[in-house]
């Protein structure tokens, strides 16, 4: 099974249109959260309905650019995984969607308790770990290659790869540091910040099954 793993779109139509050919050979779409230009979250709406448009299998959170209440439109084209458990062909995705608190000029800024108040849902299952499990989380986990900004400074949430190290789900998605595209491990977890979509930037992930567990492939960064 072949994923394109995508984030911070941020309003650019354009370039879904470029990857026409990516979207046909996907066989599902991680989306890790801003559908809107910065500072004008009305453009967050049209990027969602192109982005609907690509595929029919898509899970997503909204990101820090996102209004909060943006979620209610993820959930009536049935593409979003915050706050909820969904099933496909025996994976299991969850999500957390916004940023955490920084600059304070973003609509959808949130505490790590917030943050992983999202989560609740996989915490609260009783399983001590997940094998099988996606987390899609527009902000990263912190101390990985996937959240240092310029300067070598690590600004992702503590309390997000806490979970990732108890939890041990099989990929994290994530997003938001647009200068820190790369997939790295933490644990045993393979996390990806496949860098901003809004400069052509993806990653691919073949995953394969066997023996009821599915297992990660491959996994590359490309650009358009």
């Amino acid at each position: 099974m072949n994923f394109l793993i995508i984030s911070d779109l941020h309003g650019n139509l354009e370039i879904l249109d470029k990857m026409d050919s990516l979207f046909k050979q996907a066989d599902g779409v991680v989306f890790a959260g801003d559908f809107a230009k910065f500072g004008s979250e009305e453009t967050g709406l049209p990027a969602l309905e192109k982005l609907c448009s690509k595929h029919d299998t898509i899970f997503s959170v909204i990101g820090n650019c996102d209004n909060p209440d943006f979620i209610g439109e993820t959930e009536k084209r049935d593409v979003s995984v915050e706050r909820q458990l969904v099933m496909h062909e025996g994976l299991a995705f969850a999500g957390s969607g916004g940023g955490s608190k920084f600059t304070g000029t973003t609509p959808n800024e949130k505490s790590e308790e917030e943050l992983m108040s999202d989560l609740k849902i996989v915490t609260e299952q009783g399983v001590q770990e997940w094998k099988n499990l996606i987390v899609v989380s527009h902000n990263p986990p912190k101390n990985t290659l996937c959240d240092c900004v310029s300067g070598g400074v690590h600004v992702g949430s503590q309390a997000f790869s806490d979970f990732i190290e108890q939890y041990k789900p099989l990929l994290v998605v994530t997003g938001h540091i647009h200068e820190s595209a790369a997939i790295c491990t933490l644990g045993e977890t393979t996390v990806i910040n496949p860098g901003p979509l809004l400069e052509g930037k993806y990653a691919w992930v073949e995953l394969s099954k066997a023996d009821g567990s599915w297992k990660i492939i491959s996994a590359e960064l490309k650009s358009i």
